[in-house]
């Protein structure tokens, strides 16, 4: 059964809106969409100019898929015949000078009723999903939890996210992504969170910001509308830990494992994941790899300020399962490490330190493709790149996509055996000849690579 959040009429009055009605009656709506075939009934549907299409084109589509209103921009109404297709439906239409603004604006005032929820932020340049569903998993032990789905954490995503907070959640837990300048300090106004935690400041999405000092002043967006007796949580070991710290006006912490009291220890099991002693207890985390154990650390800083108790951080850490594309041990016709999720110089590294770490008595492979949206950097990181993986365990290294062919000269110059193509069908073809039973093999790359496609469309591995 579907909830009424707003009517459209209040909604309208709070942004300032040009209500125009052609209904019967105060409506309502249920859900926000902003793709017309994720329209349910009673929905508000707001039109988004995209890249590729104008979400204005499909306001009539919205309508008769049930939508009881849509928020437009005020200057396309007449270009697009916005008033004779909210006319003829019987529909109501929310003109506001930008609709993504709108959007965002609309996520602010909604959550605004909720003067209960106590609501978490959590960036960085990698493991901001992870620690997200890791605090998630520990928190829900003795809290009710809601959390964005999945990779919603935009610009679009974030608000979207907090129209589904209702009365009875405790917590909210949101991770925020960015992939331009001003983007984290937009959606931390529509969140404005109690406790903010950055994971850690790397090379991701440096093509848009030029330097990670950059990066630093985007990323401590999300302390800017923290309140005196909120807690901004910043990694202790980060390289940047004290630029982060400079002019927070709320309570500050540093994490890491050494902050914590109750930790006694950590051991890694290899593909089995990390036993962590914690209050007299071990704890058996099934997320393999350092960087794993790191965001898992920072999960429990975001507990221990939530007052959760020792018992629920093990039960919690104890049930997380490894995500899509994120360290997933896949045992197939061979080994397969699957972090092809997305990459950075930084987590590619990390990546390639946790496999020559393994113990393994066969052969070890690395498939490594693309690290995107580094800009200027790009040759240079693929370079240095090269250079880590031919002093790696790597038996073979195959390398996929147009940057990563600057790490292959290095492979080349320090005799490691490397093969290159810029083809996924190549590589599939040659790959899957060469692979055989016993091997362990890491996929690393960027998304736009899609590695996965290895072990589903191909089904090389």
């Amino acid at each position: 059964m579907s909830t009424n959040l707003f009517s459209i009429a209040e909604l309208s009055k709070a942004l300032g809106a040009r209500h125009l009605n052609y209904s019967s009656g105060d409506k309502y709506f249920s859900s926000v969409a902003i793709d017309s075939r994720n329209v349910r009934n009673g929905a508000l549907f707001i039109a988004l100019e995209g890249t590729r299409n104008d979400g204005h084109n499909f306001v009539e589509t919205a309508f008769n898929c049930g939508a009881s209103a849509a928020m437009v921009d005020a200057s396309k109404i007449e270009s697009f015949n916005l008033n004779s297709i909210a006319k003829k439906t019987g529909k109501e239409l929310i003109a506001v000078p930008d609709t993504l603004k709108g959007l965002q604006d609309s996520a602010k005032i909604y959550l605004k009723k909720f003067t209960k929820i106590l609501k978490v932020g959590i960036t960085g340049s990698s493991g901001k999903t992870t620690t997200k569903e890791i605090a998630s998993a520990i928190i829900s032990c003795e809290k009710k939890v809601i959390k964005n789905e999945g990779n919603l954490n935009s610009e679009t995503g974030l608000p979207l996210s907090v129209f589904e907070v209702r009365d009875h959640h405790e917590v909210g837990i949101f991770e925020l992504g960015m992939n331009r300048p001003g983007e984290i300090s937009e959606i931390t106004e529509v969140l404005k969170p109690n406790i903010a935690l950055i994971t850690n400041i790397g090379s991701a999405h440096i093509e848009y910001f030029g330097s990670k000092e950059k990066i630093v002043e985007e990323k401590k967006c999300i302390y800017k509308y923290l309140e005196k007796d909120d807690t901004a949580l910043i990694p202790q070991s980060d390289e940047f830990a004290e630029d982060l710290a400079q002019g927070i006006r709320s309570k500050v912490k540093y994490f890491d494992a050494d902050c914590f009291e109750e930790f006694e220890g950590a051991r890694s099991l290899g593909l089995e994941g990390t036993e962590i002693k914690w209050a007299g207890e071990k704890i058996n985390f099934a997320l393999p790899g350092k960087h794993n154990f790191e965001d898992a650390m920072a999960a429990v800083a975001i507990a221990k300020e939530i007052n959760i108790s020792a018992k629920a951080i093990k039960q919690g850490l104890e049930s997380v399962k490894p995500l899509f594309g994120r360290l997933e041990i896949l045992n197939r016709k061979t080994t397969v490490i699957r972090d092809c999720y997305n990459a950075n110089p930084e987590s590619t590294a990390r990546s390639i330190e946790f496999c020559d770490s393994v113990e393994w008595p066969g052969r070890k492979i690395y498939v490594i493709a693309d690290m995107l949206e580094l800009g200027e950097s790009s040759a240079k990181e693929h370079e240095k790149l090269g250079f880590i993986l031919s002093v790696s365990a790597a038996k073979i290294v195959f390398l996929f996509g147009k940057n990563i062919e600057a790490a292959g000269r290095c492979l080349a110059d320090n005799g490691k055996e490397f093969f290159y193509t810029n083809e996924i069908e190549k590589l599939s073809d040659v790959l899957g000849s060469y692979v055989k039973h016993g091997d362990l093999v890491l996929l690393k790359g960027s998304r736009g690579c899609a590695l996965e496609r290895l072990t589903e469309e191909y089904n090389v591995l």
